[in-house]
């Protein structure tokens, strides 16, 4: 916890309270069902949360505004992303359903009232968002084939509606299609901890 409390010092009790909640949470559910490498689990913060949040080092959410986290697994980036930003609306999808299952609970035991998981495939999701926000789930212009259609035209954020992406390794290639209007920042930007070191944040604006 002390790692996020250091980039996000100004969270509320409530918040608090849901991102100490998580450490226990995941691990009693990954002695059941395996979200996150076993071996990780005591990394939960640093790899997981910290590492979830840097979404919104890019863009500060305005409140109702809704987003698709696509290939939640147990939760990421979507769950801290919504304990951070209470007043927007965050759909969680995966194509495994007892990796929904975990998500599922993990919302309900911290009271997150702005979640609904829901265990489904990119390709069925039919609504729309302002943003799709996913980490490390397939190549950018895989993920964008699927998602393009539930990128909605009305705006109201700061930044205009598309795709925010947690990603590493060389991107060089992946990129090359959107290189003259993706933005890449490397999350070293904001968090000094050496685990982030080559990690990023790519963001994709969708225009309808």
């Amino acid at each position: 916890m002390d790692e996020i409390l250091t980039y996000f010092p100004q969270l509320s009790d409530t918040q608090i309270r849901q991102f100490t909640a998580l450490f226990e949470l995941y691990k009693d559910w990954n002695a059941k069902i395996n979200v996150i490498s076993r071996k990780d689990i005591d990394n939960l913060y640093e790899h997981h949360v910290l590492h979830s949040l840097a979404i919104a080092k890019v863009l500060h959410f305005k409140d109702d505004t809704k987003i698709l986290d696509f290939g939640t697994g147990g939760g990421f980036p979507g769950i801290p992303l919504a304990i951070l930003f209470p007043q927007c609306q965050w759909i969680l999808i995966d194509g495994t359903g007892k990796k929904i299952r975990v998500a599922t609970e993990v919302a309900n035991s911290i009271g997150l009232k702005n979640v609904m998981a829901e265990h489904l495939r990119g390709e069925d999701e039919k609504g729309l968002f302002d943003f799709v926000v996913s980490r490390a789930v397939m190549p950018l212009p895989d993920l964008v084939k699927i998602v393009r259609k539930n990128i909605s035209s009305k705006q109201h954020n700061a930044m205009m509606n598309g795709v925010i992406c947690l990603k590493g390794g060389n991107l060089e290639a992946e990129l090359q299609p959107f290189k003259k209007i993706v933005e890449v920042t490397p999350i070293n930007t904001w968090f000094t901890e050496p685990w982030f070191e080559g990690k990023n944040v790519v963001y994709l604006p969708l225009y309808k």
